[in-house]
């Protein structure tokens, strides 16, 4: 906002001034026995009162005389010339932030979207920001809302989401447009939150489980598929190679009887078919004594 500075607010230091010319003339009368210099002394005084201004060191003044512009003032210690001279708002040449609100606006995908933004400026150029704009900083305020609701229109509820940084870009190169006229930048701007209906956040919600879950049930038919082909290949290979079957066999017996030493009873067909009876009357003979 512009400074909460009356433009005809009276210093410090022309207040020490006044106080000091009309300690001088006193003095002075004192001295000569006349009410001369004490007359002298408080109209000088007087002068300097309301001609003695100053602006702090981010602070710059326009000066109109007799309603003319002739010139800028400040930072520090200046003066004018009372009645004559007038002085406009102090303008504050620091980084401002400004926030700005879109209620129940529509995007392009028709959603009703709530935006929080902040708009990061400067006043680059205080002549043209007195003399061109009434206001600035309302006109600030109301094109960086005319804006944001430009932009939202533009974009859809997803790229609104997924891309702040390109949203906030696009609305930081609309205002500079605007406010470049007037002596303003606008530095950047940041999407703070988009809020969308409680009802829409429910739904979407659900809609990205049942995604999810889509995805999920796509990876297992998948995985079946890849494992039956595995199957396929396996049967293949054991059709025309029956002893790669029964080591097959073998070995998954192994690895049901290796656990805690279970016991797994095998019918005789099983192990005929695998032929484990002859193997294992070959291996009986093998080690059988001579008598």
């Amino acid at each position: 906002m512009w400074r909460d500075r009356n433009k005809n607010q009276v210093s410090g230091i022309a207040v020490a001034l006044f106080v000091v010319s009309v300690a001088a003339g006193f003095g002075l009368m004192a001295l000569s026995g006349s009410r001369v210099p004490l007359i002298a002394g408080l109209v000088i005084g007087a002068y300097l009162l309301f001609s003695i201004k100053v602006a702090d060191q981010w602070e710059k003044v326009a000066v109109l005389r007799l309603g003319r512009f002739i010139g800028l003032r400040g930072p520090g210690m200046f003066h004018v010339v009372p009645i004559v001279d007038r002085l406009s708002r102090y303008v504050d040449q620091r980084v401002r932030v400004s926030s700005v609100t879109a209620e129940s606006t529509l995007t392009r995908d028709t959603v009703p979207v709530n935006v929080d933004a902040i708009v990061f400026w400067l006043v680059w150029n205080a002549e043209k920001s007195i003399l061109e704009v009434e206001d600035f900083v309302q006109a600030i305020t109301m094109s960086a809302q005319t804006g944001l609701r430009e932009s939202i229109g533009r974009h859809e509820l997803a790229q609104m989401i997924t891309e702040r940084e390109s949203l906030g870009h696009e609305l930081q190169r609309i205002l500079d447009e605007k406010t470049n006229p007037w002596g303003i930048t606008v530095q950047s701007v940041e999407i703070r939150d988009v809020r969308i209906p409680q009802a829409l956040e429910d739904a979407m919600s659900r809609q990205a489980q049942a995604e999810r879950e889509r995805q999920a049930r796509n990876i297992l038919g998948q995985a079946e598929t890849e494992i039956s082909e595995k199957f396929s290949q396996a049967a293949l290979t054991y059709q025309n190679n029956p002893v790669a079957l029964h080591l097959r066999a073998m070995n998954m017996l192994y690895e049901a009887i290796k656990e805690r030493g279970s016991m797994v009873i095998v019918p005789s067909s099983a192990v005929e078919t695998m032929g484990l009876g002859g193997t294992l009357a070959t291996a009986s003979l093998a080690g059988a004594k001579p008598a």
